[in-house]
């Protein structure tokens, strides 16, 4: 029983140590590269939205005007944001629309995104 113990104590460190240095590795060439492993639905999602041209309702160009917000700032909010998916339209053809709430320039931000398969659509712009 203590020869057991032994070998899974050894076996244990050295699983410990592999999984340190392979997500050192793998993080250190993600941020080179630009590549980022997306497992969870959240962020599939928003890297889908990314993914596509992105065009605004005139609403939307309004609001964006209106708040005194610029490309980089919706880029941050996709990237950031998190993904409601209990309030969004996950089940619609040929579009779904999905709610991205994120925090930016201390305020609280929501975003409607209808994603098409060829392109993604920011309907609304909303602060709390």
């Amino acid at each position: 029983m203590m020869d057991f113990l032994k070998r899974l104590g050894f076996y244990l460190v050295g699983l410990s140590i592999g999984i340190v240095f392979l997500t050192m590795f793998l993080k250190k060439k993600s941020e080179e590269t630009g590549v980022y492993f997306c497992y969870f639905p959240n962020c599939r999602t928003l890297k889908d939205i990314r993914s596509k041209p992105i065009y605004y309702v005139d609403d939307a160009k309004r609001q964006l005007v209106e708040y005194q917000l610029d490309s980089l700032d919706v880029a941050y909010i996709l990237t950031q944001g998190n993904v409601d998916f209990s309030k969004s339209d996950t089940k619609s053809v040929p579009c779904k629309t999905y709610i991205v709430d994120s925090e930016l320039k201390n305020k609280e931000w929501t975003f409607t995104v209808k994603n098409c398969s060829d392109k993604a659509t920011i309907q609304k712009i909303e602060t709390k």
